[in-house]
């Protein structure tokens, strides 16, 4: 183990933190990501900005709240202002690049404001994020806007216009018919795809020819997985490895649409979370989900072999996470975005190759960790400047290299604009009009809802979050200190953007110095 020289950023979509054997799952066996935990540190409470893929990716990828920096949804731009992780490790020579996933949307209007062209190298950089991609694959893209994936599907036999739709999330049925797996009821059947032409595959396979292609030369790879989320259609043996009965628990009860709030219960009102709550449904998603993620735990080994056979594992920054979790039918609710634990709490696990790391190799901290602490953790692991009037995170070098550190964060906040979402429409809201902020502490778990009553969440004595206190008398105490955190956390947002803090302090109260004298008797 040696000196930081590159990082390797990994991301999986749509990954519980509960669905890894180091995490206590007890059927779910992920040997590669516990070896790597083994090496490092894992987080347990590490939580994302927002439970919608885009702006937590946002909030990774710059060190910034959702609030911050703006990219609200998945088809909100994040603006040209905002630096990214290419625009702090770049200019120190380091090679950005991405295989797989983003949700980075293109700025067009300050594209067009700034006149930068189409078809520029800056202005292919600037619409992927700052990131060099070497493939970018986000899943479904129309015929003849595909990522390099289609065409290497075509070389390998799957002759299609579309042969993401037509192979890699669709079965063949008992009776010889295609079944598309954006119906959920038919993810127990394998994908057309074989397993060695899987994107999971195929992605690992690409970092792979990227480290090989950089040799000693320093990079960060952002290898972002399109998987575990749906569709859940996982190719053989991958799709049946798993049955009923290795399944967690659900985490649901009748009492929970008692009395429901109204932005909750319009979301139960979507096709999603309708369809996960058919008593038929997880037991027939959360195997595929589970196959699914035990396939890149797979493809991972193989990836952390070639690092060590090449010797990359000796000085590379590793980090280990997700965009958000799933709901899989908890809550009666499908897919993410609520402020629950099983959508905001991630897998985050940061293996630093320095030797001042060794003495906490294989621990586990239980402090919060924030996705906004990626960044930081970054810059200062490389020696680079950290940009503290942007970025809102903490590093976490001092608690890898088992340094003593100051006050630690005793909450942890997250986002939410509903306002692309069907919710909105049956709450007859505004777009203007569909925020919600959480922050979280060690015991409560609070909801501000604009427009509507709070939302509040008694951890210690209720930690499958079953019970809304958010009406009750009683905690009218406890909503009132956690508003005030609020208030607290929504004062101290960076907005100083264009100057750092060396550049006020060389500039205060020295007018005299440049010839001005104002207010002199």
């Amino acid at each position: 183990m040696g000196k930081v020289r590159n990082v390797l950023f990994i991301m999986c979509d749509q990954l519980r933190a509960d669905h890894l054997s180091c995490a206590g799952h007890p059927h779910l066996q992920t040997p590669a990501i516990d070896a790597l935990a083994a090496r490092g540190v894992r987080f347990p409470r590490a939580y994302v900005q927002s439970g919608v893929c885009g702006p937590s990716r946002m909030s990774y990828y710059t060190g910034r709240y959702m609030f911050s920096h703006g990219a609200t949804w998945n088809r909100v731009p994040l603006s040209l202002r905002e630096k990214t992780i290419g625009d702090f490790l770049a200019p120190a020579g380091i090679k950005v690049a991405l295989a797989g996933k983003t949700h980075v949307m293109p700025d067009l209007e300050g594209l067009e404001r700034y006149g930068i062209e189409g078809g520029s190298a800056l202005d292919a950089l600037l619409r992927a994020g700052r990131f060099e991609e070497i493939d970018r694959y986000d899943g479904h893209h129309p015929p003849g806007k595909e990522s390099g994936y289609a065409d290497y599907l075509r070389k390998n036999g799957y002759n299609s216009n579309d042969p993401w739709s037509d192979y890699v999330i669709a079965a063949d049925g008992p009776n010889g018919d295609k079944l598309s797996g954006w119906n959920m009821r038919n993810v127990h059947f394998p994908a057309r795809v074989k397993e060695e032409h899987s994107e999971t595959a195929y992605m690992t396979r690409e970092a792979m020819r990227f480290m090989d292609e950089q040799g000693d030369k320093p990079w960060c790879l952002h290898l972002s997985y399109v998987k575990p989320h749906w569709p859940y259609m996982a190719p053989a043996p991958y799709h049946n490895m798993y049955g009923v009965a290795d399944m967690l628990p659900l985490n649901r009860d009748e009492q929970e649409r008692t009395d429901e709030h109204p932005v909750l219960a319009a979301y139960r009102e979507h096709e999603e979370s309708i369809s996960f709550s058919r008593p038929e449904a997880p037991g027939i998603v959360r195997p595929a989900y589970m196959g699914l993620i035990r396939q890149i735990d797979d493809w991972l080994g193989r990836l952390f072999a070639h690092m060590e056979s090449s010797g990359r594992l000796d000085d590379t920054l590793i980090f280990f996470t997700a965009d958000h979790g799933d709901f899989l039918g908890d809550h009666w609710l499908g897919e993410k975005e609520m402020f629950y634990e099983e959508a905001l709490r991630v897998p985050f696990i940061v293996v630093d190759p320095a030797p001042e790391a060794d003495l906490t190799r294989g621990s586990v901290d239980e402090r919060f960790a924030e996705a906004i602490d990626v960044v930081p953790t970054m810059l200062e692991a490389l020696g680079l400047p950290p940009n503290d009037h942007l970025v809102e995170g903490r590093s976490l070098l001092p608690l890898l290299r088992g340094g003593k550190t100051e006050t630690w964060r005793d909450a942890v906040f997250s986002e939410l604009d509903y306002s692309f979402r069907e919710a909105r429409l049956l709450l007859k809201r505004k777009p203007s009009e569909c925020r919600a902020i959480m922050v979280r502490t060690d015991r409560w778990k609070y909801v501000w809802w604009q427009d509507f009553r709070p939302m509040l969440f008694d951890l210690a004595n209720d930690p499958q979050e079953r019970r809304d206190l958010g009406a009750y008398e009683a905690y009218a105490h406890v909503r009132r200190e956690m508003e005030g955190r609020l208030d607290a956390w929504l004062k101290a947002r960076k907005t100083r953007v264009t100057v750092d803090d060396a550049y006020v302090e060389a500039r205060t109260a020295t007018h005299k110095k440049h010839g001005i004298f104002f207010g002199v008797w």
